[in-house]
C-alpha cells in the first residue's frame, strides 16, 4: 500500500540531516548547559550558538529568543506575560485563531478579568483591518493584539506590516502565532516590528517537542514554568540541547532553500486545484486557500459537494493521510471552530478536508489521490 502524507499542517517528517544532529548531540553532547564543569559549558556553548543562529534567521537579537517546547508554551508565555507583566488589560483578537491562543485569553479573562475584543472577520476568514482600527481607538487602556500569520486550517495570511503599523500607531502590543509560518515565510523583525511570535520546530521538518517565543527586548519576562533560572529566568527547566540544536539545523535548512521550495510546493498545490475542480462538481475552496497570494502554499481545505462522513478513514485506508479541521484538536466531535466560524450551517455540514504539502510530495502522489478520491465519491 503507498503512504502519501498529505498532512503537513499537522505535522512535518523530520529530515535526514535534522535526525544525523540530534542523535550526534545525545551521543557527544550531554552534559548539562547549567553545570560549570567543562562538559556543560560545551553544552552551554551550544544551546547559545544555536539561540545566536536562530534569533540572525529573524534579523533579531540572542537575547530576544526564548526556547520552549513548542508553540502552545510559547503562546501561553506571551499572552500571560502581557497581562501579568506588562500591564495589558485589553486583548484584541479573533474567534478563528488557534486553541493556544483562544483558550488562553479565555482563562486570562476569567483570572485577571481583562477585556477582550474579537475583531471581525469575513466570509473567506481575513481580519476585518477597519474593525481592528476601530477597537484600537476604543480607549486608552493598555492593548495586545493577538492575530495568528498563517490560519493553521484554511491557510490564510494576515498583513503583518498592516496590523504591525496599526500597533504602533495606537500604541499597542503585537503578539502573532507565526508557527505556520516560521520556516516557510520571511520574517525581518526589523521590516516589520512584532513585539512578540511563536514557532514550533515540528512545523519545518524540526524535531517535536521544541520551540521558542520571540519576545522582543526591553520587555523582560517572567516564568510561568518554576523551579530554576534556565532560559536567563524565562523559563525553568533544563534546557532541550539535543531538540534545540535539531531545531536549529532545520530552520537553517528552511531558511537557506526557501524560495526554490515554495515554488516546487505551490506547483503541487496548484495542480491539485486544477485536478479537483477537472473532476469534481461543485467543489469549493474554504478560506482563502485556494489564492496564491491570500494563502500559504502548504494549505488548501477542501469543502466537497455534500457530507461524506466515511472519507477521512477510506482515505486513510488506502494510505493517504490528511485532516479534516485541525489536528490539534484530535478527538473532538465539535467540528472545526474556524470553518463554523466562516461557513453558513448548510456549508458546515458538508465534509471539508484539509490537505497540506511539502517538498516531498510530488505530482504522481496528487495523481494517486485524485483517482482514489474518485473512486470514493464518484463511483
Amino acid at each position: 500500500m503507498k503512504n502519501i502524507y498529505l498532512d503537513n499542517a499537522a505535522t512535518t517528517p523530520i529530515l535526514p540531516e535534522v535526525i544525523d544532529t540530534v542523535s550526534t548531540s545525545m551521543v557527544n553532547f550531554y552534559g548539562n548547559p547549567s553545570s560549570t564543569h567543562q562538559i556543560g559549558r560545551k553544552a552551554k556553548s551550544l544551546v547559545e550558538t544555536a539561540r545566536k543562529k536562530i534569533a540572525k534567521q529573524f534579523n533579531a537579537a540572542s537575547n530576544e529568543i526564548v526556547f520552549t517546547a513548542g508553540g502552545s508554551e510559547a503562546d501561553n508565555l506571551i499572552l500571560r506575560n502581557a497581562v501579568t507583566n506588562l500591564g495589558v488589560t485589553t486583548i484584541i483578537s479573533s474567534k478563528i485563531e488557534h486553541h493556544a491562543v483562544l483558550h488562553t485569553i479565555e482563562q486570562l479573562e476569567k483570572e485577571f478579568k481583562i477585556i477582550v475584543y474579537w475583531v471581525n472577520i469575513d466570509e473567506n476568514g481575513s481580519v476585518d483591518i477597519n474593525h481592528l482600527e476601530e477597537l484600537l481607538q476604543k480607549n486608552d487602556a493598555k492593548k495586545l493584539v493577538s492575530l495568528m500569520y498563517v490560519n493553521n486550517e484554511i491557510g490564510n495570511l494576515l498583513d503583518l506590516r498592516c496590523v504591525s503599523d496599526l500597533c504602533i500607531e495606537y500604541n499597542a502590543l503585537f503578539h502573532s502565532d507565526t508557527v505556520q509560518g516560521i520556516g516557510h515565510f520571511e520574517i525581518d523583525i526589523k521590516k516589520t516590528p512584532i513585539d512578540f511570535f511563536a514557532a514550533s520546530a515540528h512545523k519545518f521538518h524540526g524535531p517535536k517537542g521544541v520551540g521558542f517565543a520571540y519576545i522582543k527586548r526591553g520587555f523582560g519576562v517572567q516564568p510561568i514554568l518554576l523551579g530554576g533560572e534556565q532560559e536567563r529566568g524565562a523559563r525553568a527547566g533544563t534546557e532541550n540541547i539535543h531538540s534545540i540544536l535539531g531545531m536549529e539545523k532545520a530552520l537553517d535548512i528552511a531558511c537557506s532553500n526557501m524560495e526554490e521550495e515554495t515554488a516546487y510546493i505551490q506547483n503541487i498545490k496548484s495542480y491539485f486545484i486544477k485536478e479537483l475542480k477537472n473532476n469534481f462538481k461543485n467543489v469549493e475552496f474554504n478560506g482563502n486557500s485556494e489564492s496564491e497570494s491570500k494563502s500559504s502554499y502548504i494549505i488548501l481545505n477542501v469543502r466537497f459537494a455534500k457530507e461524506y462522513s466515511m472519507l477521512l478513514f477510506n482515505l486513510d485506508l488506502k494510505g493517504i493521510a490528511v485532516s479534516g479541521g485541525s489536528a490539534c484538536q484530535s478527538g473532538s466531535n465539535k467540528g472545526s471552530h474556524v470553518l463554523n466560524s466562516i461557513l453558513s450551517e448548510q456549508e458546515a455540514i458538508k465534509t471539508s478536508v484539509r490537505f497540506s504539502f511539502s517538498k516531498f510530495n510530488t505530482i504522481e502522489e496528487i495523481d494517486y489521490v485524485i483517482e482514489e478520491l474518485k473512486k470514493i465519491l464518484i463511483t
